[in-house]
C-alpha cells in the first residue's frame, strides 16, 4: 500500500436512525424501546410482536435497524430474517435471544445468515438489567454508524453513502524487524462485531497443511463461545474448541477465549507453551479481550507471531497489536469496505501497526503465504 492511500469513513446519518424493535413481550419491548428513545439520534419508529407484523411494517415504514427476538408465535426471528433481508438487503438485522445453548446456537446460525450481530438477554428477564441495554444500546449506535445518508425507497437501489477521507498511516513505518519476519510459530485473531462471519471466512480459506495453533478472541459471552467452537471445526476442517486453563498449545489446533475469560500464554518448565485463562478484569470493556491476548503471546512468541484484526467495535487489540509489534511480529487487519463495522482495524490500520489491510476474502490466503513461509 502506497504512503498516499485512504480509507473511507462515512458520515453520520443526517435523520435519526430509525428502529423498529420486534418482541412477542410487551415488557421487553418496552424497555427496549425506552432504552433506545433516550438516545439522541435513534428512533424507535415501529414496536411490532412477531415477525409478519414486522413484514408488514417495513413495507409501510423506512427502517434502518431491527431488533429481532428469536422466539416468537406465528412467524419467528429465525424464518423473519431472510425475508426482511429479501425485502431490504441493507437492513442491519441485530438478533435478540437467551442465552440458552439453543438460542445461541440458532444466534450463531443467523450471523451466516445475514443478521449484523445479537444481543443475549439475561437470564432472570428484562427488568434491570443493565448490562443488556448498555451492550444493546452500543451495538444500535455502532450499525446506526454504517447507514446511509439518503432516504430509501423499498423499490429504489440504496444510494451510495456520504464519505469522507481518514488517512491511515503508511505501512512503511512498520520496523525492518517486523517486515522481515520469520516464519511465525502461532497465529492469533480478535473480533467483535460481525466477527463469526469473518471467522468463518477466513478459517475455511486456510489449507489444513498449515500446523501452526491458531487462537482466537472473539467478544462474546459464555455460552455462545463454545458454540462458536463447534462452528469453527465445520469450517475450518481442524479441530476448534474453548481453551481449558493449563492445556498445553498443540500443532494444527484452534483455540477459542471462553466468554468471561481472558485467554493467555505461559511457558512450561518441562518445555512447550500452556495455555492459561485469567479472571482479571474487562479491558476495553470486554472480557475476554484481544488486548491481554496479544500481549500475552507477543511476549512469549516475540517475531514469531502472525496477529490478524477482523471486523469489531471498538479499538480492542490496538494496544496489543502494539506490543505484538514492538516485540517483531506482524499485524494484517481487514479493510474498511468488507468489515461489519470497522473499529477494532481501523484502530489499527489508523496506528499505521499493520503490515497489510486487505479484503475479508483475502485475509485467509494471506495467512496462509506468511505461516508457510512465503511472505516476504
Amino acid at each position: 500500500m502506497s504512503k498516499d492511500s485512504v480509507v473511507s469513513r462515512s458520515l453520520k446519518p443526517q435523520h435519526p436512525c430509525r428502529v423498529m424493535v420486534v418482541d412477542d413481550s410487551a415488557v421487553a419491548r418496552g424497555i427496549v424501546t425506552r432504552t433506545l428513545q433516550e438516545e439522541t439520534g435513534i428512533k424507535v419508529v415501529a414496536s411490532v410482536s412477531n415477525g409478519l407484523m414486522a413484514l408488514k411494517a417495513i413495507e409501510k415504514q423506512e427502517i434502518d435497524i431491527v431488533i429481532l427476538d428469536i422466539e416468537m408465535p406465528e412467524l419467528d426471528g429465525l424464518a423473519a430474517l431472510p425475508r426482511l433481508l429479501e425485502m431490504q438487503p441493507d437492513l442491519k438485522v441485530i438478533m435478540v435471544s437467551s442465552a440458552s445453548q439453543r438460542d445461541a446456537d440458532i444466534s450463531l446460525k443467523t450471523m451466516a445468515m445475514g443478521a449484523a450481530d445479537y444481543v443475549a438477554k439475561p437470564k432472570a428477564g428484562l427488568g434491570g438489567a443493565d448490562s443488556f441495554r448498555t451492550e444493546l444500546l452500543s451495538k444500535v449506535r455502532a450499525h446506526s454508524a454504517c447507514v446511509s445518508e439518503a432516504p430509501r425507497k423499498k423499490s429504489e437501489t440504496a444510494q451510495p453513502r456520504l464519505e469522507a477521507k481518514v488517512p491511515v498511516k503508511s505501512p512503511a513505518t512498520i520496523t525492518r524487524a517486523a517486515r522481515k519476519l520469520s516464519r511465525p510459530a502461532a497465529i492469533a485473531i480478535g473480533s467483535s462485531t460481525g466477527g463469526p462471519q469473518a471467522l468463518a471466512e477466513v478459517l475455511k480459506d486456510i489449507d489444513p497443511v498449515l500446523r501452526q495453533p491458531i487462537l482466537v478472541t472473539q467478544h462474546m459471552p459464555a455460552t455462545f463461545t463454545a458454540l462458536l467452537a463447534e462452528h469453527m471445526t465445520r469450517y475450518s476442517g481442524r479441530l476448534a474448541a474453548e481453551a481449558r486453563d493449563g492445556e498445553p498449545l498443540e500443532e494444527g489446533r484452534i483455540y477459542i477465549a471462553p466468554g468471561g475469560k481472558h485467554m493467555l500464554v505461559e511457558p512450561r518448565a518441562a518445555g512447550g507453551v500452556i495455555l492459561r485463562l485469567d479472571d482479571g478484569p474487562p479491558e476495553n470493556s470486554c472480557k475476554p479481550a484481544v488486548d491481554p491476548m496479544l500481549r500475552s503471546l507477543a511476549r512469549h512468541f516475540k517475531e514469531r507471531l502472525l496477529a490478524v484484526i477482523l471486523t469489531g467495535m471498538g479499538s480492542d487489540g490496538l494496544k496489543g497489536g502494539q506490543v505484538v509489534l514492538e516485540e517483531g511480529g506482524r499485524v494484517l487487519a481487514q479493510d474498511r469496505e468488507s468489515s461489519v463495522v470497522w473499529g477494532m482495524p481501523g484502530a489499527v490500520a489508523q496506528a499505521g501497526i499493520c503490515e497489510e489491510i486487505l479484503p475479508l476474502r483475502q485475509i485467509g490466503p494471506a495467512i496462509l503465504r506468511i505461516a508457510t513461509g512465503e511472505g516476504k
